[in-house]
């Protein structure tokens, strides 16, 4: 359907009410194909959406390993921030994605980031009980499991 909208005109990276593109829509629903058209015809992976969301964020907090591969294999930035400084680690780490904090671990992401309320993807992971998450994040030498006071 995207390719036979593309073929008759149809722009694919138009912003909606909410600032979020199509890639944004189809990184957050796990759409690997469209995902990967997308990235082909050249939309911008980058583009913020609310609350500074990059389609790599969604896809992170999502668990949409097959999207996250895609996006940091095109460039994506690991550690972008969103509106409350959360990185794509933290929302992955906080609802236990560990494919993704896997991939994102293996493109450098900074395992010590901390958002605004001062936490850490293993504090988050921790506090949730992911276990699997919180061995990964203790692998790569993550410090403190506890924020700061």
């Amino acid at each position: 359907m995207v390719k036979f909208l593309h073929s008759r005109g149809a722009e694919l990276n138009p912003k909606d009410k909410q600032s979020r593109t199509p890639l944004s829509w189809s990184a957050a629903n796990g759409c690997d194909a469209v995902v990967a058209l997308l990235l082909d015809e050249g939309v911008d992976f980058e583009s913020k959406g609310p609350f500074r969301q990059t389609p790599l964020l969604l896809a992170a907090a999502n668990g949409h390993e097959g999207v996250v591969a895609l996006l940091l294999n095109r460039g994506a930035v690991v550690n972008v921030r969103e509106s409350d400084g959360r990185t794509p680690l933290l929302r992955a780490a906080r609802r236990g994605h560990e494919a993704v904090v896997r991939l994102l671990l293996d493109k450098n992401a900074d395992v010590d980031a901390k958002d605004e309320s001062g936490e850490t993807a293993l504090s988050v992971a921790t506090r949730h009980e992911h276990q699997g998450v919180v061995e990964l994040l203790q692998a790569h030498a993550v410090t403190s499991p506890e924020p700061p006071q």
